[in-house]
């Protein structure tokens, strides 16, 4: 049994080895746009629902059914949230379709209540997920998840209109750093630079036009005077007269 135990632990010793001389050679691939293989991916994912789960495990949900939560709660989601995880009727944005893991469409059904507020307040280490808790009370991410429920169930219109009768971007934290980066039809403010398909306005890879350069000025020369006459001194210099 000791040299089974001896054999297993050296065998993980010298695997362990081998992962960080190969991790120190910088070959594994830590690029977006190229996925875990189907092993590594199922690890993550097992380890990070079960986290989760076992993390909200405890926590008590209040009622939701209501619509000020729900009211509430679409002015925050619109600001925040949108851009990943998508309103109803609407495709990808840019932002979706460059994450990885690709974050999940809220539109399509309403997450477990527990399990949407850990989420929302803590956050998902590596996954583009920000902890929201460090700039919202409990409150204010319970609206959100109110709204979560009701969401799966509207049409694009039915969204829109919960939206606009909503306070906007407003949880009493730090939103104001925020406002300027979202469209104000969802909740928020307009971005200068962004259309509804959260696109940059223009062609944004179009090189800049090159600025006019003036035509150059002839320097202008003195003109020798018409008609004169030279008269010389007796010392020798002279002068036109």
């Amino acid at each position: 049994m000791n040299r089974f135990v001896l054999g297993a632990l050296t065998a993980l010793a010298g695997l362990g080895v081998a992962g960080a001389g190969v991790v120190m050679t910088g070959a594994v691939s830590v690029a977006a746009d190229e996925p875990h293989s189907e092993a590594v991916f199922g690890f993550f994912e097992l380890a990070r629902s079960r986290a989760v789960a076992a993390s909200a495990a405890g926590i008590d949900v209040p009622a939701l059914d209501d619509d000020e939560r729900v009211r509430r709660g679409a002015g925050n989601y619109a600001a925040m949230c949108v851009s990943c995880h998508l309103r109803p009727g609407s495709g990808p944005t840019e932002l979706s379709e460059g994450l990885y893991p690709v974050p999940p469409d809220l539109t399509a059904a309403a997450p477990d209540p527990a399990v949407a507020f850990w989420t929302i307040k803590h956050g998902i280490k590596g996954s583009g997920m920000p902890a929201w808790g460090k700039s919202m009370a409990d409150e204010h991410i319970w609206d959100m998840v109110a709204f979560l429920q009701r969401m799966p169930s509207m049409g694009g219109e039915q969204y829109a209109a919960v939206v606009a009768a909503s306070d906007g971007h407003s949880h009493g934290g730090d939103e104001h750093m925020m406002d300027e980066h979202h469209d104000s039809a969802e909740g928020g403010h307009k971005h200068p630079t962004a259309d509804d398909d959260h696109h940059p306005v223009g062609d944004h890879h179009a090189q800049p036009a090159a600025p006019e350069v003036p035509a150059p000025v002839e320097p202008v020369s003195a003109a020798p005077k018409p008609g004169g006459k030279t008269h010389v001194h007796a010392d020798g210099k002279s002068h036109v007269h």
